[in-house]
């Protein structure tokens, strides 16, 4: 990879990037204490992620079994039966007696299965990679949750700000509606201009209305992030505080950096070693495998005699187990994984480019939103002193209200296409953490998944 990011296209305003360490909390970068508090109680509560804990369970378990099959099996067993023959059996009419009896036996067996080709070898290396991949797996869940808690809270701030600003409007409207009343009761305006100032008064009201809708569905989706029930949070949230304040700087690391720290590069990793490690296995089953048994028991009718060693009876020596002829199933598993093996590595190198181009695309963002940003502050400026301008014209008998109307449009747009930019800003940020991957694993220490009841 290369040494440093791609530079932003020229002439665009790009954010101050530093080499430094992608920071695990990376979104104490805003400064926004509720925010850092919403992360580490999703982090607690998230059911996706906690599910994604309990698939590590899962493969910590698989492994368990599948390095047990490797240690020497050794069973121990008990019985007592009585019986009795036919007296119509041919074992009776040779004289055999066939009064009932009692048998009993105990004993035990030993075997252990000699790893000559590395079939248990490749097996365990298999499943350890497949756990190591659940575990990179919640990493990448807690990186996405990180990312979705922050963006939804951003979204959210930046619907409130929106409310902030239409109450404004509202009473701005509502000055004008008297202003153009009172001029059509002296005739100075007409019923056109007070029907017009209300329509305006009617369209600020909507907009009221619409935002208070989107605020609502942002915060019962904190509250889906948090594992809480709809309208848990919105004492927390409802309290407006603007939009959190862009980073001065944005700590990036280095490229050669993404290989390191993006879970999903490393799970496509993990899993290419399972497939490699399933390959192996596959080629061991050719060879023959060597097994070593004992087993030894003590068989009689009288319980007396369940101590009398005389009433033994043993066995030991190795097996071995030669595949002949299977039908091909050996070379058609064989043909399964190798396949699989090379699906892995395509998997690994997709996710590689990937990661490259999500960064890059990220890199980019940032650099345009600040420079939109930056741009829609100015329209801002230019629309409010043609406000003021069209407002003291009106008022003056120089102009028509239409104009102070249009005015008072063009300002409401450019406040809130700024309010949106700066969202969209914070947004872009976001989204470079989460394709930089955030080290979220590396800070956070989940507590034990909670017990799930029905």
């Amino acid at each position: 990879m290369r040494s440093s990011w791609p530079a932003p296209p020229e002439g665009i305003a790009a954010p101050t990037l530093t080499p430094t360490g992608v920071p695990a909390r990376w979104w104490d970068l805003f400064e926004d204490p509720l925010l850092s508090a919403l992360q580490m109680q999703a982090f607690d509560s998230n059911l996706d992620l906690q599910a994604a804990l309990l698939r590590i369970e899962e493969s910590q378990a698989r492994l368990g079994m599948t390095e047990a099959t490797g240690l020497p099996h050794v069973n121990a067993s008990a019985g007592y039966a009585r019986a009795a023959l036919s007296a119509d059996s041919p074992l009776a009419r040779l004289g055999v007696p066939t009064r009932p009896y009692d048998q009993y036996q105990w004993g035990g067996q030993a075997s252990w299965e000699l790893d000559l080709w590395g079939h248990h070898r490749q097996q365990t290396a298999s499943a350890r990679a497949q756990l190591e991949a659940t575990h990179w797996a919640a990493g990448a869940a807690r990186v996405t949750l990180a990312a979705e808690v922050a963006r939804q809270y951003l979204l959210l701030r930046g619907v409130q700000a929106q409310q902030a600003l239409v109450d404004e409007h509202r009473q701005i409207a509502a000055e004008l509606l008297r202003l153009t009343e009172s001029r059509e009761r002296h005739g100075v305006a007409t019923r056109f201009d007070s029907a017009a100032a209300r329509a305006e008064q009617a369209t600020v009201e909507a907009r009221a209305v619409q935002l208070g809708q989107q605020r609502d569905v942002l915060m019962n989706a904190l509250a889906l992030l948090l594992g809480q029930p709809p309208h848990a949070l919105d004492e927390r949230l409802l309290t407006r505080t603007g939009a959190p304040p862009m980073p001065p700087t944005l700590p990036v690391g280095v490229p050669g950096d993404l290989v390191r720290q993006r879970p999903d590069i490393l799970q496509a990793e993990a899993q290419l070693r399972a497939a490699t490690a399933d390959q192996g296995a596959a080629w061991a089953d050719f060879y023959p495998r060597v097994s070593l048994s004992a087993g030894w028991s003590l068989s009689t009718s009288r319980s007396s005699e369940l101590g009398n060693w005389d009433m033994r009876q043993f066995s030991v020596g190795p097996v071995v187990h030669l595949p002949i002829f299977d039908g091909g199933r050996l070379q058609r598993t064989l043909a399964l994984t190798e396949a699989r093996q090379r699906a892995a590595a395509l998997a690994w190198r997709a996710a590689v480019l990937r990661a490259w181009h999500e960064v890059a695309t990220a890199l980019d963002g940032c650099s345009h939103e600040h420079a939109k940003r930056a741009r829609q502050q100015d329209a801002v400026a230019h629309s409010s002193q043609a406000l003021d301008s069209a407002r003291h014209a009106w008022k003056a008998g120089n102009a028509e209200f239409t104009t102070v109307l249009v005015a008072q449009r063009s300002l409401l747009n450019a406040q809130s296409a700024l309010t949106d930019t700066t969202t969209a800003a914070g947004l872009a940020v976001v989204s470079l953490y989460r394709a930089l991957g955030g080290r979220v694993g590396e800070s956070v220490t989940l507590q034990t998944v909670a017990e799930v009841r029905p």
